[in-house]
């Protein structure tokens, strides 16, 4: 049997079953960033195995690693004594999973650079209209409505309006731009980006819905608990009350405020524990685990042959 048909069906696992069973999941609010990890490799084990399957259905009879080999040999970068130059068809079987993967790849290239593009077109009006706050390491604009929202990755910047500095106490706008520089350091639109750029590409597949969804709110949740570890839950709580309907927020930033805001603040005003090391050891490692399954499919000996 070609590795084609359990590649396949893994694939069909992921994409369809796996999210399900992870959103009944109670540990991935109590371990965010754990959480996020998880969603990142079962994108990352889709995409492989989607690849993987295209070049088993193209070469039913040979296996991933003899074919790599054989391609690296005729590229120069490997001696392969005994193994043929290789053919149309063998260079095919390693260009048709190339293409699926750098297309995952480059989809991920465009939504960093129409982010960055965002930001950077965002930051050239704050720069004409906002005033820096140095005490705040922030940007504060005069508008009324109450936001405080962050720019991340190039020339990071915190922005505050003028109606937020009304509204919150000097410990509750301390809380908030704890989160907003959580973001920053924590470089989240890396992962909202990929997860973006998957749903894009797979837009109809649960994995890629909740995917996107899910670490959206996940982020929010590791920003929180970053907060959480210079200020109280009473103070970022109220914060989040009061920013809950913020709306003033431009595309690829992330704010404290948003449609998340109710769930999370349940979640900071009544905490759980978060898991034991031990199972927090094994969801880490089952992050990494679901990218390797894939490949060793791909690259069994028999009986897939």
């Amino acid at each position: 049997m070609s590795p084609a048909l359990p590649l396949l069906g893994y694939a069909a696992l992921v994409g369809l079953v796996a999210p399900r069973l992870l959103l009944r999941a109670g540990w991935p609010y109590r371990a965010p960033v754990l959480a996020v990890a998880v969603w990142q490799g079962l994108v990352v084990s889709f995409v492989l195995a989607v690849a993987l399957a295209a070049h088993q259905l193209a070469a039913p009879t040979e296996h991933l690693h003899a074919d790599l080999v054989g391609f690296l040999h005729w590229c120069g970068l490997t001696p392969a004594p005994g193994v043929p130059d290789p053919t149309v068809t063998d260079r095919l079987t390693v260009a048709l999973p190339s293409a699926v993967v750098l297309t995952a790849v480059g989809a991920v290239g465009v939504e960093l650079f129409r982010g960055r593009r965002a930001r950077a077109r965002h930051r050239r009006v704050l720069d004409l209209v906002g005033r820096r706050a140095p005490q705040l390491s922030a940007t504060v604009v005069e508008h009324d409505v109450p936001a405080v929202y962050c720019l991340p990755g190039h020339r990071p910047r915190i922005v505050v309006s003028a109606g937020a500095l009304r509204l919150l106490s000097p410990g509750q706008l301390a809380a908030v731009l704890a989160h907003e520089r959580a973001h920053i350091t924590g470089r989240h639109h890396l992962a909202l980006a990929a997860v973006e750029a998957f749903a894009r590409l797979c837009r109809p597949l649960p994995l890629a819905r909740h995917a996107r969804a899910q670490t959206a709110v996940l982020l929010e949740m590791a920003a929180d608990d970053h907060a959480l570890h210079h200020h109280s839950r009473t103070l970022l709580a109220t914060a989040m009350y009061e920013m809950a309907a913020a709306r003033a927020v431009p595309a690829g930033a992330f704010a404290v405020g948003g449609p998340s805001a109710l769930v999370r603040l349940r979640r900071v005003l009544h905490p759980q524990r978060r898991p034991h090391p031990v199972l927090r050891a094994v969801l880490g490692a089952g992050a990494a685990l679901p990218p390797l399954i894939p490949l060793l499919f791909g690259c069994a000996p028999t009986p897939f042959t």
